[in-house]
């Protein structure tokens, strides 16, 4: 096992809080991250982790070595990154989020033609509806719809997306077929909303005569993939708010048309977070700038 490969496990441990976690984030087994554990305590002759059957703490020593750690993993990516043509050939493993939505139209189709031209980069990309945390979860790059909350973090802004309030012909045949947010407001409709970990109250923020305005809505279902409250939509249980590019082809076949037309939801920003020294690392670079071109297209046409 080599020293560097120690290294990056013991960070890994240390941002996940777990030694098993670790070990699925580099597939390795956790009798390996065990054992570079065990080895580095060993080369070091101090324990990096305070260990009991229930928890896993790093000791004031561990703390200490976490900062120089990450220091020298940074310095030997940035001198990788930096010999001969690294940006015209780049090499190395990039992990990307998206949103299921967009992982799915926008860029998951394009990685093939991105590993085409830069054959040498290998692409983890996990897809999700949730809230990510981009360090603790080894991300170099995170797509993303709304406002992100991590101000420590680089934010590079794709496109505005234009989004509806929808519902199927059969679903406003029986309910009616609400003009503005007031008619969908504290339960009037059957609201199909996305469900993440730690999400509270659903409110939805439309464009009214006198403004943005919250509104509460209610219903009966609940998910946290997006795409299920546009099959849900679609079979005429609710009214579902989504991107116009996820479900542009339903709207122009009329299997979803536009509700609440007179109080639209306002557009949401379609971006990517990044960490700075990830800015730096040409293969990140060189992803983002691929798939921003394409995705700003998509979006905007």
């Amino acid at each position: 096992m080599s020293y560097f490969d120690n290294l990056r496990t013991f960070v890994r441990i240390y941002e996940l809080g777990s030694m098993s976690a670790a070990a699925r984030d580099q597939r390795i087994s956790p009798a390996v991250t065990s054992a570079r554990i065990s080895q580095l305590e060993s080369h070091l002759g101090v324990r990096l982790f305070q260990r009991t059957t229930r928890s896993l703490t790093p000791t004031e020593q561990g703390r200490i070595f976490y900062d120089g750690a990450c220091a020298v993993l940074e310095a030997v990516e940035a001198a990788e990154a930096g010999v001969g043509d690294a940006t015209e050939n780049p090499r190395g493993t990039l992990h990307i989020a998206a949103p299921l939505g967009v992982g799915r139209r926008l860029i998951a189709p394009h990685v093939p033609e991105f590993a085409r031209e830069f054959p040498l980069v290998d692409v983890r990309l996990r897809m999700t509806d949730r809230k990510i945390d981009l360090t603790a979860e080894g991300l170099d790059i995170a797509f993303f719809l709304g406002r992100p909350e991590d101000s420590n973090l680089r934010i590079r802004k794709i496109a505005d997306c234009e989004r509806v309030l929808c519902a199927a012909p059969a679903y406003i045949a029986e309910h009616g077929h609400p003009k503005t947010g007031a008619e969908i407001d504290r339960g009037k409709h059957n609201c199909l909303n996305l469900r993440f970990p730690g999400a509270t109250e659903f409110q939805w923020e439309l464009s009214t005569p006198d403004g943005p305005r919250k509104f509460d809505v209610q219903g009966r279902f609940e998910c946290d993939d997006s795409d299920v409250l546009t099959d849900w939509a679609l079979q005429g249980a609710g009214i579902a708010l989504r991107p116009v590019f996820e479900i542009a082809q339903h709207l122009e076949s009329g299997a979803l048309v536009t509700v609440v037309e007179d109080t639209p939801p306002l557009p949401v920003q379609m971006a990517c977070l990044y960490t700075h020294r990830r800015h730096q690392d040409p293969k990140a670079r060189l992803f983002m700038e691929f798939m921003i071109e394409r995705m700003e297209g998509a979006v905007k046409g």
